[in-house]
């Protein structure tokens, strides 16, 4: 066997970012925490972290890291409601809330509600007060152990340890025997760049609003948000963006053939919805945006 050549590179050789890139592009897949946590008046905040994993189970703990943004040494309000607060819940993210968490991530102004921006529903929690990610397959209750602190300068990471107090299990991810299904869990892990992967499915790439918070969930036309047919997920992905069509590429649209023939079907509102629906899963959100409008 003829011998491997390898990049030698050592971390202050290069910039924080491209070192970073190297860690989240070989170090995957990961899985997402999606933080929950409340500022000292009581406002929820949430946020997806894939520096994350459980590392014991008696007692049970979790880990995650916002860490400081390599781009300005800012911190997270994450980090900032743990620190006041001392609780965090922990949601699990499965394939159908891919959307929405993509929208929570954007980088919202302080006090802001990521939940209705996102187009999530709160459950109340038992023991803490952070709140719950409603259909989110698994949520972890916690209580902040330890804050560790590995660095003051930007991509340094903040190591929040939590105690799990209570999980709660959505009645279908369990099998008849009482264990988890994978399948049913359908969680996704992040990669490097913009790929994600899917336990089921494998690889798939999602764009990245990269602290874009977009339209919101809150600002998008009721036509849209009441649609029959459109997931959650789907609705979210259409707010991540803050494109916007211009009256003449709605046009092109409805002048073409493909529109002319569904717009003379009495299921009319479900062919193009699967229009839409077909665009987001592939990413082309602005040509979905284009054809939603044509249901205003």
């Amino acid at each position: 066997m003829s011998q491997s050549n390898y990049l030698q590179i050592e971390p202050a050789s290069v910039t924080t970012a491209q070192f970073h890139e190297y860690l989240l592009g070989t170090i995957a897949p990961r899985p997402i925490a999606w933080a929950s946590t409340i500022d000292l008046d009581g406002k929820p905040n949430l946020a997806p972290f894939s520096f994350f994993n459980v590392f014991g189970s008696n007692p049970a703990t979790l880990i995650f890291s916002p860490s400081r943004r390599v781009r300005d040494n800012t911190t997270k309000h994450t980090l900032q409601n743990a620190e006041q607060t001392g609780e965090v819940v922990i949601n699990i993210v499965s394939y159908a809330q891919l959307g929405n968490m993509v929208l929570s991530s954007g980088e919202f102004p302080n006090g802001v509600n990521e939940f209705t921006e996102s187009g999530l529903e709160m459950l109340d929690s038992v023991m803490v007060k952070p709140k719950r990610v409603a259909d989110s397959p698994a949520q972890f209750e916690c209580k902040v152990r330890q804050i560790i602190e590995t660095g003051q300068t930007g991509g340094a990471g903040q190591l929040i340890l939590c105690d799990v107090l209570m999980v709660h299990l959505r009645d279908d991810i369990l099998t008849e025997s009482g264990k988890i299904d994978p399948v049913a869990v359908d969680g996704i892990a992040r990669l490097g760049g913009l790929w994600y992967c899917r336990a089921k499915d494998g690889l798939f790439e999602v764009p990245n609003p990269r602290g874009n918070a977009g339209i919101g969930y809150s600002s998008l036309p009721a036509f849209i948000k009441e649609n029959p047919i459109l997931t959650g997920s789907d609705i979210s992905r259409l707010a991540t963006t803050v494109f916007r069509p211009s009256s003449d590429e709605i046009e092109v649209i409805t002048q073409s053939s493909e529109y002319s023939t569904m717009h003379l079907l009495t299921d009319r509102i479900e062919n193009i919805s699967r229009k839409v629906q077909s665009l987001i899963g592939t990413n082309q959100l602005e040509l979905a945006w284009s054809w939603v409008m044509t249901l205003a």
